[in-house]
């Protein structure tokens, strides 16, 4: 017997119990971050047991899934889940990790980004059979910007794993992805470019040339229930340099703005400023 209270010689230790695993760090810290921030959103998930026919209706309506079948939609609406949204809840923040993809199926949502200082940047508004987070689903990366309802929301959530097996056994509808995936890239780059170089009132010119118009007493109109600070967010800016383009536009005999719209004189002249002729 050795000092100490040890074994005999050549007598092999009983087997430890094996240490407890503990999930890697980053997982430790996206579940907690992911806990705390559930605690403060008002939002509910129901597994859909027999599918709405109002769902079935909405996902038969997305271009992804317009190849399936009526069983096969029938099918993808009960792997869904229903989730709501309050008026300022996120569906998802900036860098967490994607687990599937949203389709909103009432209400709308800004895709946003907000700097460390406080600065928000607007990249696009969504609405009733938009679809979001493809991007993450695939590079397995985070989300690169937040998810935020404007509205009331409610949203189905379709698993990564359900629609990685969709692609595999549909290749039409992994190419409608690839198709929107495209699109966006190309709106990111136009919104770079215009970031990089676009002065303000062109900016601003070409976000006003872009909304739908009607005709209105004092020429045409379009709406825009915007404060400059909301709409400082979509073009890049802050809302003092929004108010000065504004005022530009006025000097220039080109819009007036009144409450709640923006009343367009010289239409032709927007729509030069709009393609940054001088």
């Amino acid at each position: 017997m050795e000092h100490g209270g040890g074994l005999p010689r050549g007598v092999a230790a009983p087997p430890r119990d094996p240490p407890e695993r503990c999930p890697p760090l980053t997982r430790r810290l996206n579940l907690s971050r992911t806990l705390s921030r559930g605690s403060r959103r008002r939002r509910r998930a129901v597994r859909q047991t027999g599918a709405p026919a109002g769902d079935i209706e909405l996902l038969a309506r997305v271009p992804y899934f317009a190849s399936l079948r009526a069983a096969e939609l029938r099918k993808l609406a009960s792997r869904c889940t229903s989730r709501t949204f309050g008026l300022e809840t996120a569906l998802f923040e900036e860098g967490e990790p994607c687990h599937g993809l949203f389709i909103i199926a009432e209400g709308a949502v800004e895709i946003r980004q907000v700097s460390l200082r406080g600065r928000e940047q607007v990249f696009h508004t969504e609405g009733q059979g938009a679809t979001l987070g493809e991007g993450p689903l695939f590079d397995c990366g985070g989300y690169i910007a937040s998810a935020v309802a404007t509205k009331p929301t409610r949203a189905l959530f379709l698993r990564r794993a359900d629609l990685l097996d969709l692609c595999r056994r549909h290749p039409d509808i992994a190419l409608a992805i690839l198709k929107a995936l495209a699109r966006r890239l190309r709106h990111f780059a136009e919104m770079v470019s215009d970031l990089a170089f676009r002065p303000i009132p062109e900016r601003l010119a070409r976000y006003l040339d872009a909304l739908p118009r009607r005709p209105g007493n004092t020429g045409t109109e379009v709406e825009l229930p915007l404060t400059h600070a909301q709409l400082a967010a979509r073009l890049g800016t802050v809302r003092e340099l929004v108010a000065r383009a504004f005022l530009q536009l006025e000097q220039g005999g080109v819009t007036v703005r009144k409450r709640g719209r923006v009343v367009i004189r010289d239409p032709a002249r927007l729509a030069s400023l709009a393609r940054g002729e001088p």
